[in-house]
């Protein structure tokens, strides 16, 4: 949601795949999705959000049934008993876990759905996110590992599909004020949430030198468009100069494959 001031810089492309690493399986074999926790039965500390995949905490799973009775299923600590009832169709999809800020899941097409599902257990891998290479600083394995996941246990065929990334980079000036900057930021979530088709917002904690980076996943370079035309990112945009040394963004293209075989994050091109 950050608003740029700065010439948009190149992304950086790479790809991967196949995707067989059994160790960032989150969801063991068995396992399915059965709904969301309401939201207010998940954390709302930011850090958790940020660092720790919380939002992953609000998915309900629950075990299929055996193919034969010899047949053992591991258990999981997000396993459900039958008598819970209380359900939800809006996700935790940023560190924010308020009602304005959650995604209705029931507004996404399936694969978008998935794919949101899968971002709840996004997350930062290394403390330097603020400078390092935008590919190295995610889990993305453990997430389209999961999309692989949760699209055979619906028994959906995934086929590839271009999703839009942005991302910022940002130092801050010295002595801004916290509050108007958090302000800013998240009535510009709220807008762009209530547009539509923002699967993802992440935003790591400024460093030292007062760097930080935020990232956005949408489901269209469109939705993008639309979201960001609000009057709160207006506001953002005309406040830029006074919060930020200075601000980058970057537009990229994630490309899932047929049968999520692989994945890739490189420049965004706009069609001529």
């Amino acid at each position: 949601m950050a608003p740029g001031i700065a010439t948009p810089t190149p992304g950086t492309a790479g790809k991967f795949g196949p995707l067989d690493d059994p160790k960032v399986l989150r969801a063991a074999t068995g396992i399915v999705i059965k709904d969301l926790r309401p939201h207010h039965e998940v954390t709302s500390d930011f850090d958790e959000l940020k660092f720790h995949a919380a939002a992953s905490r609000q998915i309900k799973w629950q075990q299929q049934q055996k193919q034969n009775q010899n047949e053992e299923i591991s258990s999981s600590e997000n396993s459900i008993s039958e008598t819970e009832t209380e359900t939800d169709t809006r996700l935790i999809s940023s560190p924010y876990n308020d009602t304005p800020h959650l995604l209705d899941l029931e507004t996404l097409d399936t694969q978008s759905r998935l794919l949101a599902l899968a971002l709840a257990s996004f997350t930062s891998i290394r403390p330097d996110y603020a400078t390092a290479p935008y590919i190295d600083n995610f889990n993305w394995d453990e997430v389209f590992n999961l999309v692989k996941t949760f699209a055979d246990a619906e028994g959906h065929r995934w086929t590839a599909q271009t999703f839009y990334v942005v991302a910022f980079r940002s130092i801050l000036l010295p002595g801004v004020d916290n509050d108007h900057l958090h302000a800013l930021d998240a009535y510009s979530h709220q807008e762009a949430v209530a547009s539509g088709g923002l699967l993802k917002y992440w935003f790591g904690t400024k460093n030292e030198e007062r760097r930080n980076l935020a990232t956005c996943i949408w489901r269209s370079r469109e939705d993008a468009r639309l979201g960001g035309r609000g009057p709160w990112h207006a506001k953002a945009r005309m406040a830029a100069r006074e919060l930020y040394e200075n601000i980058t963004f970057t537009t990229m293209k994630l490309v899932i494959e047929d049968d999520v075989a692989s994945w890739s994050i490189g420049d965004w091109e706009e069609k001529a």
